[in-house]
């Protein structure tokens, strides 16, 4: 029987906010797959919104086209660092990412709310920014 090396969250990378943001400065891709309407809340900047999730009628689901709307932007070889709201997305999107091939991936533990909670600045006054990370849409 053939062993196969598929991926599970146990092996992705986590990094905390301040190492992820050490990262991005020295060439590391943020890839944020909250939805557009958490993007458009607030984000960071230089960051690609990509979301991991979608709504459909039967509620929310796997983005059918993540893959591929990241291979759009990203090299398999570049080095992601991958966030949502909180982290459990992100765990996600990282198992998708590193099965497909992509080598250097990493889950920003405690995703935008975190980085929001460490002081970086976002795309908003600090007043805004901590009501903006926690949004939520109304049908979840």
């Amino acid at each position: 029987m053939e062993k196969t090396n598929t991926k599970t969250v146990e092996d992705v990378e986590n990094v905390d906010v301040y190492t992820a943001k050490g990262l991005l400065t020295v060439g590391h891709r943020y890839i944020d797959v909250r939805t557009n309407e958490e993007f458009a809340k607030s984000h960071s900047d230089d960051a690609l919104n990509i979301p991991y999730m979608c709504k459909t009628n039967e509620g929310r689901i796997v983005n059918p086209d993540f893959l591929s709307q990241v291979a759009s932007v990203c090299k398999k070889d570049d080095h992601l660092i991958v966030a949502c709201n909180s982290g459990g997305r992100a765990s996600r999107a990282c198992v998708d990412l590193l099965n497909a091939g992509y080598e250097h991936v990493a889950n920003m533990e405690g995703g935008y709310s975190a980085w929001v909670d460490a002081g970086f600045a976002g795309d908003k006054p600090p007043g805004e920014l901590k009501t903006a990370c926690k949004f939520r849409p109304k049908d979840n």
